[in-house]
């Protein structure tokens, strides 16, 4: 405490000591940062740096049991460009992807548009139609491998009802990537269709009225009412399942191995025998990255193409 006298009168002024409890509060954590600090911690070791550490691995010949570990910067991404696995894996990547999201989002809305009603058999066949969204891929693969068996599968057995000689989709390299679009699209349009009903039931009834009283149709009511009121809707579903898809491997683990002939070789089945059964991690790193890449810029022209403001 200090005294001063201006202009006969006396001020008195109070310095606080370090550590006064008012410095002591200004140093406080945030309740939620506490809170937060250790989902961060998890989010870190788990998420975060394995991340980074893939990125450090793509930038070496990093082989798996090596006594030291070549230094090619760049040199793994080159590599790619020049192996033709790679190029052959893309094409079967991007060729999935686009079939089956485009079956998807179409159906997925047919579908929503014909049961988003609340009847009980509506909820039943809805219900029906979801159940193969909640079995994983590696047991629906599985089933899938024995009924298109053309030796003992059901539909093999079909085949010989009608006399006709069955057909080895599995086996064929042209059959291949299809059955596997069919088993793909079998599987999640139950989840569009659920994404689709929950947009649909969210447009205000009034637009509709609005609609029946010009006098519109039912097509030009979906054209022009339903398809602009549910555009986050569709961006959702479009993201969501082109990055399902952009992943594929379960289905071509189990299904086909990426054969035959590499008909149906994916990216993610490239990148586990590179790394995990030829052990060049570094290379499946980079062949990571590059996948990381590829759903970034396709996630970016969807949310271009997709934009929509509160006005719309």
């Amino acid at each position: 405490m200090s005294t001063s006298t201006i202009s006969g009168a006396r001020v008195t002024s109070v310095t606080r000591a370090p550590g006064s409890p008012a410095r002591r509060r200004r140093k406080r954590w945030s309740p939620g940062l506490l809170f937060l600090a250790p989902s961060l911690l998890i989010l870190g070791v788990f998420v975060l740096w394995p991340i980074a550490q893939s990125f450090y691995y793509s930038l070496f010949d990093w082989t798996v049991g090596a006594d030291s570990q070549t230094w090619l910067g760049f040199g793994n991404y080159v590599a790619l460009t020049q192996d033709p696995h790679f190029w052959n894996a893309l094409g079967v990547t991007l060729i999935y992807s686009v079939v089956t999201v485009g079956l998807l989002v179409v159906l997925g809305l047919l579908v929503a548009l014909a049961l988003q009603g609340e009847g009980l058999i509506t909820r039943i066949v809805r219900s029906a139609l979801f159940f193969p969204t909640i079995v994983s891929l590696v047991s629906i693969g599985l089933v899938w491998k024995f009924l298109l068996d053309p030796q003992i599968g059901l539909v093999g057995g079909l085949f010989d009802l009608v006399g006709a000689k069955p057909i080895p989709f599995l086996t064929t390299p042209s059959l291949a990537l299809p059955s596997l679009i069919f088993v793909g699209v079998w599987k999640s349009v139950g989840f569009a269709m659920i994404i689709f009903v929950g947009g649909l039931k969210a447009v205000p009834p009034e637009r509709y009225e609005a609609a029946r009283l010009d006098g519109t149709s039912r097509v030009q009511t979906v054209w022009y009412i339903t398809l602009p009121s549910i555009r986050p809707t569709l961006l959702f579903a479009t993201l969501i399942l082109t990055i399902q898809s952009l992943q594929l491997f379960d289905l071509v683990y189990v299904m086909t191995g990426g054969g035959p002939l590499f008909a149906t070789d994916s990216l993610v089945n490239l990148l586990y025998r590179s790394g995990f059964v030829n052990y060049k991690t570094g290379y499946a790193a980079a062949i990571s990255w590059v996948l990381f890449v590829i759903v970034m810029i396709i996630s970016a022209i969807q949310l271009r193409v997709f934009r929509y403001d509160d006005v719309d």
